[in-house]
């Protein structure tokens, strides 16, 4: 690749995403994030305690209906249940799978800062 074409290929990728809505420009980020992975962690609050930690996450994804699309309530994954809240995964502790209401879950994802 010539040394003048990355930097035109930069300019025209901003050129394209400055035209699109902010809406598209967050779609267009969540599925290079997607793509790329992340290093998750999911915790479950009540009250003011983490109750359940899941660290590990490549994506949370929020669920449709088959056929329709439509949105659901709910949000599902994949990562490391933390059962000692550690940051880490332990000899015991097995990647599982998870769903969490959008309406009476209180919680936080965010990218494991460790």
């Amino acid at each position: 690749m010539s040394k003048l074409a990355l930097p035109c290929l930069a300019m025209t990728l901003s050129l394209i995403a400055a035209g699109c809505t902010q809406e598209t420009q967050n779609q267009i980020s969540r599925s290079i994030q997607n793509w790329t992975g992340t290093n998750g962690v999911l915790e479950i609050y009540a009250g003011d305690k983490v109750i359940r930690r899941f660290i590990g996450i490549d994506k949370l994804t929020t669920a449709s209906g088959t056929g329709t699309g439509e949105v659901r309530a709910y949000r599902y994954g994949y990562g490391v249940l933390d059962e000692n809240l550690n940051f880490q995964k332990d000899p015991d502790e097995k990647k599982v799978y998870f769903e969490i209401s959008d309406y009476s879950t209180n919680y936080l994802f965010f990218e494991n800062p460790h």
